[in-house]
């Protein structure tokens, strides 16, 4: 989508309104009232006309999966309730991606992307039209930046372009448009509060990055929605605020443009984000740490640790380095080496600048990329034991090799997705790799066969819920088997 072209008058008229409420009336003032009216309209006119431009673009996600009732526990054993969450996201492709936040499509089982009516909110009395409703797929999840990629069959929509050279300042004017508590097509006002914010408060998805804080107002059901800047021009994608009373106040925080540009490639063409393995562990500088290392400033990121035999180390990179420049850019602080290691590209060299002792050391690292647990995964099923058709999956059995590649499981016994084949399964199922298979209707799985067997045995029609693992969280999946 191109720039909206009315971007001056928005920040003239926002910059006279906010200088009219800091001079307040004076008495001479309080009888030319309509002196006023036209900053005050062209103000109204210019963010209409934004709005309108910026909508089109932005959808509401409507989650359904399954999760332990409020009463389950009783007599009767544990019990499963449908769940239903609203979250918020924005159309990059007019060919159906649509980029919203991982948190609002975690453990889901079924995922209905709803595009505003044709007029919806316009007119005098906000009447809008049809809404269009259609079915979703997962393309790819990123949980480490809280980013998911969708998919929906529909041609010709309505984008917002994401631009890797968007940045923001602090103070500039933006606006926050999303389905706060499931209200469709609500937009808020606010300024940028920090263009780079380290969080170190504890939120409900802590991420290491570098984050964009706005003091527009952005509730639950926000996520995944655009932040857009007095251009129109996609800046960021909302993904958490920080509150004590659950709303808004003005905590808010995104995900920056170019962050979410890169992950987006990736997402598209692969499923997931391409990283690359420095073999590097390194920390924040405190003072103490700097007067015990003799490091010479008592800020930013030194090495504590370098793999032996890892590229790093090829390198010549060295314990007790502090990290000047990565790639260019400079590193204040573990969020900013973070975000440059992400925003690397697989098979570019590293160019390290690094601090050692009075010297200042240029490196260049050939970095790997990164494997994937699901690729380890893939690699030891058997297509010939490890086929479960009726699921659509490619299964292996959890034990001791499994176990140094996945993250701790929550349950020790299970079978493992390690791919889902091109036939699929029901359609109701939402089985990604990487997932865990405890229990199907309360019955513990323990083996491939066992599942396959147990899978077979179900008539055409019944309801069937697993038991899976996803992350670290348990989740329920229930279908219909076909």
């Amino acid at each position: 989508m191109p720039p909206f072209d009315r971007s001056v008058p928005v920040r003239r008229a926002a910059l006279a309104f906010v200088l009219l409420a800091l001079a307040g009336p004076s008495r001479a003032q309080a009888g030319k009232a309509t002196a006023a009216s036209p900053i005050l309209h062209e103000l109204d006119t210019a963010i209409s006309r934004l709005v309108g431009r910026v909508s089109p673009a932005v959808v509401q996600i409507r989650v359904t999966g399954y999760g332990p009732a409020s009463d389950s526990g009783g007599g009767e054993g544990p019990l499963v309730s449908r769940q239903r969450t609203i979250g918020s996201g924005v159309i990059v492709d007019p060919a159906g991606f649509v980029i919203t936040n991982e948190h609002v499509i975690h453990g889901a089982q079924r995922i209905q992307v709803v595009l505003p009516g044709p007029t919806e909110g316009s007119g005098p009395a906000g009447r809008g039209g049809r809404q269009r409703i259609y079915e979703a797929r997962v393309v790819g999840t990123q949980a480490s930046i809280d980013l998911a990629l969708l998919h929906i069959e529909a041609t010709g929509l309505p984008t917002l372009a994401l631009d890797p050279s968007a940045k923001v300042r602090q103070g500039e004017l933006v606006f926050a448009v999303g389905s706060p508590q499931g209200l469709a097509n609500t937009v808020t006002m606010g300024v940028v509060s920090s263009s780079a914010r380290q969080i170190d408060v504890v939120t409900p998805l802590p991420t290491p990055m570098l984050l964009i804080q706005t003091d527009a107002p952005i509730n639950p059901g926000n996520s995944g929605g655009p932040l857009v800047n007095a251009d129109g021009a996609l800046v960021g994608i909302n993904t958490f605020i920080v509150s004590q009373s659950g709303g808004s106040q003005g905590l808010g925080f995104a995900i920056p443009a170019p962050m979410v540009r890169f992950a987006y490639d990736s997402l598209r063409k692969y499923g997931y984000v391409r990283r690359i393995e420095a073999g590097i562990t390194a920390q924040a500088v405190t003072p103490v740490l700097a007067t015990g290392l003799a490091l010479p400033r008592d800020w930013g990121v030194v090495v504590s640790d370098v793999i032996p035999g890892s590229a790093a180390a090829a390198a010549g990179v060295q314990p007790g380095d502090l990290i000047d420049t990565f790639d260019g850019r400079p590193i204040d602080s573990l969020p900013a080496l973070t975000g440059a290691l992400f925003l690397h590209q697989v098979g570019d060299p590293v160019l390290l600048g690094v601090l050692r002792g009075d010297s200042r050391v240029e490196l260049t690292v050939n970095a790997p990329e990164a494997k994937q647990p699901t690729d380890l995964l893939a690699d030891l099923a058997n297509p010939d034991k490890g086929l479960v058709p009726r699921l659509g999956i490619l299964g292996v059995e959890v034990s001791d090799k499994l176990r140094g590649i996945l993250p701790p499981l929550r349950i020790g016994y299970g079978v493992v997705v390690a791919a889902r084949t091109v036939e699929g399964g029901a359609s109701g199922i939402a089985l990604q790799p990487g997932d865990v298979i405890h229990a199907m209707n309360r019955t513990p799985v323990e083996s491939v066969e066992g599942l396959r067997q147990a899978v077979l045995a179900v008539k055409t029609g019944t309801p069937v819920v697993l038991q899976v693992e996803r992350q670290g969280r348990l989740n329920y999946l229930a279908f219909e088997m076909e």
